[in-house]
């Protein structure tokens, strides 16, 4: 069994992995072997932000020694090139919805480009993306295209790839942009369909998320936000919680969503352990971290992990953690979700 083809079932997808002998049949060979552990670095530095700002210069320094620790390459540009090629078109998926204080921050994204660009790649080679063109314009991302003379892209506003997509038996309330609004028929809102930004551009993908929780996901995180982004027709998964759990993992499965991502970071500079989309700094903690890896499940399983200790350490109503769709994503192969198998790498920057 592979993932070569993007139209395989959800039900198909989590069933025919369970029967999988052993892990030297599963998909990917020896990369999937190599998933009995996942490291993430942790880069972190009081000097950060101030007054829940971040500061440019230190975060362009967190993310150069990040990357470096990552890749264990001590030249920059190497580091880089190890993850990307300086012909790909490489799009920095963001998470726009809650603003510049509480989604992927301005700051983060702009020092991952300055990284690209020094490394070699033509600043027409890379695209700032998330769903809506409007939300990115909203949380400051329209500033930071403008200054790195790059692309900013709405992956609705491409259009939708009648050949890419995920199929699932719920049936979907079609909006205006979805690639089947207005058609009749049988089957018509069974399927979610891929942007063309994924299918006919985009070759590497650098996935920029921040660490702020979702009540039905359990964070907005590498996982649900490059799933929610990625496809139309995504709205019927959202009320939910176990039709999220597994339509997530499995569209984030598909050759031309994941396949592509080259490279997990977790904007940990602030964690909003309550509020869901919403900016909400009242119920934020100051971290000032980045956190860098190639497991995106291990990345998420953290960020599970630190939201709960936040909000018992504030005297937050208990809420039972959503691991389904990271056992689920586990299952699917495409990272560790057992904390006890991630090894962290720390380091802690002079101000």
């Amino acid at each position: 069994m592979s993932f070569t083809t993007a139209k395989l079932s959800g039900v198909g997808l989590l069933v025919a992995l369970w029967i999988l002998p052993s892990a030297s049949a599963a998909p990917g060979g020896d990369a999937k072997r190599a998933l009995s552990s996942a490291r993430v670095e942790i880069v972190e530095s009081p000097a950060a932000t101030e007054a829940f700002v971040p500061r440019t210069s230190m975060i362009q320094s967190m993310v150069a020694h990040g990357i470096a620790r990552l890749t264990g390459k001590t030249d920059s540009r190497a580091a880089w090139l190890s993850l990307v090629s300086t012909q790909d078109v490489v799009g920095l998926k963001v998470y726009s919805p809650p603003g510049p204080n509480s989604g992927t921050r301005p700051a983060v994204a702009g020092a991952i480009i300055n990284g690209l660009i020094e490394a070699g790649l033509p600043r027409s080679n890379i695209v700032i993306w998330d769903r809506n063109l409007a939300e990115l314009r909203l949380a400051g991302f329209a500033e930071v295209a403008e200054f790195y003379g790059v692309r900013l892209i709405g992956s609705a506003n491409e259009g939708y790839d009648e050949r890419e997509f995920y199929d699932s038996e719920l049936l979907g309330n079609l909006m205006w942009g979805d690639l089947e609004f207005g058609r009749k028929g049988s089957g018509v809102g069974r399927k979610s369909f891929v942007s063309k930004l994924l299918t006919r551009e985009l070759t590497k993908i650098i996935n920029i998320t921040p660490l702020l929780n979702h009540n039905l996901a359990g964070v907005s995180g590498n996982l649900y936000g490059l799933a929610s982004g990625s496809v139309d027709n995504f709205f019927r998964f959202e009320r939910d919680a176990q039709r999220l759990a597994r339509a997530v993992p499995e569209i984030y499965a598909l050759p031309a969503v994941g396949d592509k991502v080259a490279l997990s970071v977790v904007d940990a500079l602030i964690s909003q352990y309550e509020g869901g989309e919403r900016g909400l700094l009242h119920y934020s903690t100051t971290l000032n971290q980045l956190r860098f890896s190639l497991d995106p499940v291990a990345l998420d399983t953290l960020s599970l992990k630190d939201l709960q200790e936040q909000r018992e350490r504030a005297g937050a109503p208990k809420i039972k953690p959503h691991t389904d769709l990271y056992a689920n994503a586990a299952l699917l192969e495409l990272g560790i979700n057992d904390v006890k198998r991630i090894q962290i790498d720390r380091l802690k920057e002079a101000p």
